[in-house]
C-alpha cells in the first residue's frame, strides 16, 4: 500500500467535511432492523427534525424518482420508497446539498445516473427499482470525498485528466492508489448502508467484481454510460467510459428495449434540467443574500 493510499484511508475514518451518522440516523437504523417497526413509527422519528423532513421531501419529489404526484408526507415517502432508501436519503441529504453549491455538474450527473438506473431497473423487472435509483444517485460519492477532503490531490487528478486525456478513475488510481468507487465503498460501509447499495457504488466501473448484487451493479454501470452519452452534467472527464461486455451480457437488453428507454430517459433529463436550473437560481439567490 502506498503512503498516499494509507493517508487517504486514515482520513476517511475521521471525516470532517462530510456528515457522520447523527444520533437520529443511528436510531433509525436500529428501528429499520426491527421487523416489528412500522412506517408511521419511522415517519414520526424523522418528522421530529423539521430540517431533515424538508430535505427528505425535497429529494423524494425530485424528478429522478419520477412519481406522477407530489409527495407531501414522510409516511407516504416511506411507503413508496421503502425503509432502506429512506434511511439512505436521510444520511446523504447533506452531501447533495453540499454538491449543489460546490459542484453542480457532478450533482447533475448523479441525478441523471439515478434516473437512468431507475428506468433500467423497472424495465428489467427488478423487485426494488427505487433502491437501484438510490445506488445510481450515490455512485460517485467517492468523488465528493476527494474534492472536499483532499483538494490538492483532487487538483492533481484534474490536471492529469486534462493533460494526459485520462479517465477520472484512472487518474485517481495513479495519484491516490485507489479510485472513487473504493472510497465510496469505505464510506458506505462506515455508514452501514445495505450491501445492495455498496456493491454498485464500489464496482460501477468494474461491474464484474460484484458478488451478490450483480444485476444492480451492471445497471448502475450502464446508467452512468447512458448519462455521459447524453452529456448531462459531468463525471469529471469528458469521455464516455467503455461498456463492460460482462454487464451487457448480464442485462440482456434488446434493441427494442433501448429504442423505448432512450426517449423516456431523454424526457426525464429535460425535467431534471428544469429542476437543477431552479437549484442553480436558488443557490445564486442564497449567495447574494448572504452578507
Amino acid at each position: 500500500m502506498t503512503e498516499v493510499k494509507r493517508q487517504v484511508k486514515k482520513r476517511l475514518k475521521n471525516l470532517q467535511s462530510l456528515p457522520t451518522l447523527p444520533a437520529i440516523v443511528g436510531k433509525l437504523t436500529r428501528m429499520i432492523g426491527d421487523e416489528n417497526t412500522t412506517a408511521p413509527q419511522i415517519a414520526s422519528l424523522i418528522e421530529k427534525d423539521q430540517v431533515l423532513t424538508g430535505k427528505v421531501l425535497k429529494m423524494v419529489n425530485s424528478a429522478f424518482y419520477g412519481f406522477p404526484r407530489r409527495i407531501s408526507t414522510v409516511a407516504n415517502a416511506i411507503v413508496l420508497l421503502g425503509f432502506n432508501v429512506i434511511r439512505t436519503l436521510v444520511i446523504t441529504a447533506s452531501i447533495f446539498e453540499t454538491m449543489q453549491s460546490s459542484d453542480l455538474s457532478l450533482w447533475e450527473h448523479s441525478l441523471g445516473t439515478a434516473a437512468a438506473a431507475g428506468l433500467l431497473a423497472q424495465r428489467l423487472g427488478l423487485k426494488n427499482p427505487e433502491e437501484v435509483t438510490t445506488a445510481g444517485l450515490l455512485h460517485d460519492l467517492g468523488k465528493v470525498v476527494i474534492r472536499t477532503e483532499f483538494p490538492e490531490l483532487y487538483k492533481q487528478i484534474r490536471e492529469k485528466v486534462v493533460q494526459e486525456k485520462r479517465y477520472f478513475y484512472e487518474a485517481e488510481k495513479e495519484i491516490l492508489g485507489l479510485d472513487h468507487g473504493e472510497i465510496g465503498r469505505l464510506l458506505a460501509n462506515q455508514w452501514n448502508l445495505p450491501e445492495r447499495l455498496v456493491e454498485p457504488i464500489a464496482y460501477h466501473h468494474q461491474p464484474e467484481k460484484a458478488r451478490k448484487f450483480k444485476k444492480e451493479t451492471a445497471i448502475v454501470h450502464f446508467a452512468d454510460i447512458m448519462t455521459r452519452a447524453e452529456d448531462y452534467g459531468s463525471g469529471g472527464d469528458p469521455w464516455v467510459p467503455p461498456l463492460s461486455a460482462w454487464a451487457w451480457k448480464k442485462l440482456k437488453l434488446t434493441e427494442e428495449d433501448l429504442a423505448e428507454l432512450i426517449p423516456v430517459f431523454e424526457e426525464r433529463l429535460l425535467e431534471l434540467r428544469f429542476f437543477t436550473l431552479e437549484m442553480r437560481h436558488e443557490n445564486e439567490r442564497n449567495r447574494t443574500a448572504t452578507p
